[in-house]
């Protein structure tokens, strides 16, 4: 009998988190805080084994994700030395030369029958545009280095940190809140012979720890999901081409700019992330185009300040699980599926495989919420998993194997259609709960250099005198926003550089 055929319905009174780290302890934060007081949660890690620990880039969601836990950004902030993160910088990925932010804000105004780059797009042609950008706040905001808090949230944020200094704000926050941490490593995964469903972990000491629902978050190892479980890995790598990752820590030398440094080389690219005590550094790369000597020296040559640790290398395989849920266990994080480091979607899914979890948490586990689980996991992974390989394909590089290779794969048909669509016609819909919404697939497309043949007819509505006014009306406010905002680094020294109490 196959173990998701739910051969073994049970209540759900104890959840077993197997793995801490960052998919860890979020789990643990969220299910504590929210749900603590009907069911018990226990984490079991061991000090012996590492995590992968440079999930150092975030995106918006995080800021409600802490806003549901009534989490303090300021004590937040001020623990995980954690900056402002105003979008990505793309450097040299359209072009050697060429640079581009992906941000986090929305650009002009739509119209209810065509978005703003339909009117952008003719005020191009007809030579009253500026560059797209700048009729972005968080862009320019970005660009000029500046941040504040706004009123009625004027503009959307995320962050860098400290991974391993968040797993351990989140560990005080989740046993503050009745989690319990079970030190151990696990020698022996324990499973009903009937059913298959997993009955308890047994650590190296012999003790055992049983649950109900158990919640893999043992990183790309999978020890529960995958080993145990059985469940495949679906490789992705005929599209992400890049399996290998060095991360290094340096000392700051400049001001932390509000924005990831993402800069494409010869077989791969190089993340800069700027914190508050130090800078995050690493290259990711393909092992079929660079060996990992060459990609260390790479990284080697164009750090700036002195570095803190050695240079570490991480294999990953990028792709998914086939299933997430199955039987009694719920794979989230690295577990559960890895496309890579571009556009700093890792968190993110592990907070979404959360909050799927408590929407959907069950009193009596069913096969029907299994399935749906697998099927929103899967849609939403998918979707992002495009995004991520439309910054490969849609280029003009072609200066090296790797970026050839990259040209001439052939992609997913769901993203071949998107971008044809944009293309030929400047347009984009949003499928869905997808997480990129319409502005990043625009600006993204853009910056990668495609330029659409066509706009939308509602633009010439407009004659060329009304098209400026409607553009100024939206550029200059934004510029005189920023010209008030204050530095990046002042406004942080002011908000959070020092430690405070957690809230929640």
């Amino acid at each position: 009998m196959q173990p998701n055929q739910n051969p073994d319905p049970r209540s759900v009174k104890r959840v077993v988190i197997v793995g801490g780290g960052t998919a860890g302890w979020m789990t643990a934060a969220a299910l504590s805080k929210t749900i603590g007081q009907r069911v018990e949660v226990v984490l079991v890690e061991s000090e012996e084994i590492g995590t992968v620990g440079v999930g150092e880039a975030t995106i918006p969601t995080m800021v409600t994700f802490h806003r549901l836990l009534d989490i303090n950004e300021q004590a937040f902030m001020a623990a995980t030395q954690a900056t402002i993160k105003l979008g990505i910088a793309f450097e040299h990925w359209r072009a050697r030369g060429h640079r581009y932010i992906h941000s986090f804000g929305t650009t002009g105004k739509d119209h209810w029958s065509a978005g703003f780059q339909h009117f952008w797009l003719k005020a191009r042609e007809r030579g009253i545009a500026r560059d797209y950008g700048d009729y972005c706040l968080e862009l320019r905001a970005a660009e000029e280095n500046r941040f504040a808090h706004l009123p009625r949230g004027g503009m959307n944020y995320a962050f860098h940190l400290d991974a391993g200094l968040y797993a351990r704000f989140l560990r005080t926050f989740s046993e503050g809140h009745g989690a319990r941490r079970i030190e151990g490593k696990i020698v022996e995964v324990k499973t009903d012979p009937a059913s298959g469903w997993i009955d308890a972990v047994r650590l190296a000491d012999g003790s055992e720890v049983a649950g109900d629902l158990f919640i893999d978050c043992s990183g790309l190892r999978g020890l529960l999901i995958g080993q145990t479980l059985g469940v495949e890995h679906e490789d992705w790598s005929h599209w992400l081409f890049n399996d290998s990752a060095i991360a290094l820590q340096t000392e700051s030398v400049r001001e932390p700019i509000p924005y990831t440094r993402s800069i494409a080389g010869d077989a791969g690219w190089q993340w800069r992330i700027p914190l508050q005590h130090r800078v995050g550094n690493g290259i990711v790369f393909s092992s079929r185009h660079m060996d990992d000597d060459t990609a260390k020296q790479t990284l080697l040559d164009t750090i700036e300040g002195r570095p803190l640790i050695e240079p570490r290398v991480i294999r990953f395989k990028p792709g998914q699980r086939r299933e997430v849920w199955r039987a009694n266990c719920i794979a989230i994080g690295l577990s559960s599926g890895f496309i890579e480091p571009l556009e700093s979607t890792n968190i993110h899914l592990i907070q979404r495989g959360v909050i799927r979890l408590l929407q959907m948490f069950p009193t009596v586990i069913t096969q029907p919420d299994i399935d749906e689980y697998n099927r929103q996991a899967e849609q939403e992974i998918t979707s992002i998993r495009d995004f991520v390989v439309m910054h490969y394909k849609v280029t003009d590089r072609e200066d090296t194997p790797y970026w050839r290779a990259c040209r001439d794969m052939v992609v997913p048909s769901t993203l071949a259609r998107r971008i044809e669509l944009f293309r030929e016609t400047g347009r984009v819909f949003r499928e869905g709960n997808e997480l990129f919404a319409e502005n990043s697939w625009i600006q993204v497309m853009l910056g990668q250099g495609i330029l659409p043949k066509h706009y939308h007819p509602a633009a010439d509505l407009m004659s060329d005198a009304e098209l400026h006014d409607f553009l100024e009306r939206i550029r200059l406010p934004i510029e005189q926003t920023v010209a008030r905002l204050p530095a990046h680094g002042d406004y942080l020294r002011d908000y959070c550089a020092e430690p405070m109490a957690t809230a929640g």
